[in-house]
């Protein structure tokens, strides 16, 4: 860019300008870009400084802001072309990321509170094993190692794989409820959210899959099966000892499990004492094994618990005339009972039997009575053919035989049916059974 100066001022503008020439070319060689700009303003404004003719200063500034300023735009133009590639190679990078993760996130993974049915979660329809005991019975350890035992084993994968599917249903139902229930919650609410819970786990299907029988939400001095029905005010306060029992079956493999629910700690032996008894007799069941040893077994574990409750101890007793039971298809009680206690019968159990091991340790006595109101019903399993005379009878009995075959059933899951007026129909059906 030309400039005209006077003579006088010529000479201490080129002294003045070579200066600061000389500090700029150390600074440009480390910086650059928008920096540069920069620098050059300065430069200039120093030359203007040094001239004595204000009119030409003015002209030289005005010239060299428009240079200037059209530096730095097509800098700023640069930079902002840079930054747009780089967002447009960001996107790309996501779409790219997102494409890669597409295959997991098609996993489904179970809610809080759970909602997703069981074989969504296991779409290869293989259900986890479980716990698995080691077989410790006296003539039975050669089924563990002989192959023609254990291809009669794989022969019965499905029936195994049914009871898995039920078992894994009932296991995060049972998880969820431990950790939701609290006291002042109504016994309808506890059993009402259990079972919304059960029959989307399992994936309620007919009498395919679904809930085995009515749940049992037993207080105190009740030891089983009751369930409340509707308009039951009933409310679980802080010191009740409440056992919650439910069932879930697939294709009739019915899971029969229970567990005990206490919120004050002095109850903890007692607990300790029942679970420690169960799994003695899940440890001491197996082919060819005696019943009645199963029951010692128990005995002698739970009866050795003492519990403290208000300065007074209490030895732990197992309830004599409460027991487990064998389980077949849409069977809950199959016609063996496990004993909890010395004694009873010698019979063995044998190959492809189910059986539910329940302990049932008590403060009291040892011994239960039937009390309170009806809750459960049944169809007889072997029931023989019965004429019916009441039409309200036969209607009952047809919603009957459609929704629950020969499960449990209580009056809660018939309203929820929509079925109106069946209480004369019930008490017929009951007679008739007791009489057949």
């Amino acid at each position: 860019m030309a400039v005209v100066l006077d003579d006088i001022g010529k000479s201490n503008v080129s002294k003045k300008t070579e200066e600061v020439f000389d500090d700029d070319e150390l600074e440009e060689d480390v910086e650059d870009g928008p920096t540069i700009t920069k620098k050059k303003r300065k430069r200039r404004k120093k030359k203007a400084q040094t001239t004595d003719d204000g009119t030409d200063t003015k002209e030289k500034d005005e010239v060299e802001k428009e240079v200037t300023n059209g530096v730095t735009n097509i800098n700023m133009d640069d930079e902002t072309e840079a930054e747009g590639e780089k967002k447009k190679s960001r996107r790309r990078n996501k779409k790219k990321e997102t494409k890669v993760d597409e295959p997991e996130s098609k996993e489904k993974k179970q809610t809080n509170p759970p909602s997703v049915p069981i074989h969504e979660l296991f779409p290869t329809s293989e259900y986890p094993v479980g716990q698995e005991v080691e077989y410790d019975g006296r003539m039975g350890k050669q089924r563990i190692t002989s192959e023609e035992k254990r291809a009669i084993e794989r022969s019965k994968y499905d029936d195994y794989n049914d009871a898995r599917r039920a078992a894994e249903a009932h296991r995060q139902v049972r998880k969820h409820i431990q950790s939701w229930v609290k006291p002042g919650m109504t016994m309808i609410e506890i059993c009402e959210e259990l079972e919304r819970c059960s029959r989307a786990l399992i994936g309620e299907d007919g009498l395919k899959a679904g809930l085995a029988f009515p749940t049992g939400c037993s207080r105190n001095n009740c030891a089983a099966h009751y369930t409340p029905n509707a308009g039951d005010p009933t409310v679980l306060l802080y010191d009740d000892v409440t056992k919650i029992d439910f069932g879930t079956h697939v294709n009739g493999r019915i899971i029969d499990c229970a567990f005990t629910l206490t919120f004050n700690p002095k109850y903890d032996k007692l607990v300790e004492a029942v679970r420690d008894a169960t799994n003695t007799g899940i440890k001491a069941a197996g082919i060819d094994v005696k019943l009645c040893e199963v029951g010692e077994a128990i005995q002698e574990v739970m009866e050795s618990y003492e519990v403290e409750l208000d300065g007074k101890t209490y030895p732990v007793k197992s309830i004599r005339n409460l027991n487990g039971h064998s389980i077949d298809a849409y069977r809950i009680h199959a016609g063996k009972t496990v004993p909890i206690v010395k004694g009873g019968e010698a019979t063995m159990m044998e190959e492809n039997e189910f059986y539910a091991i329940e302990t049932f340790g008590s403060t009291g006595r040892g011994i239960v009575r039937d009390d309170m109101d009806t809750s459960h019903y049944m169809k007889n399993f072997d029931a023989p053919f019965v004429p019916l005379r009441l039409q309200a009878s036969q209607k009952l009995l047809g919603t009957v035989n459609k929704n629950f075959g020969t499960l449990a059933f209580c009056k809660r899951w018939l309203d929820r049916l929509g079925a109106t007026k069946y209480q004369m129909a019930l008490k017929d059906l009951c007679d008739k059974g007791k009489n057949s």
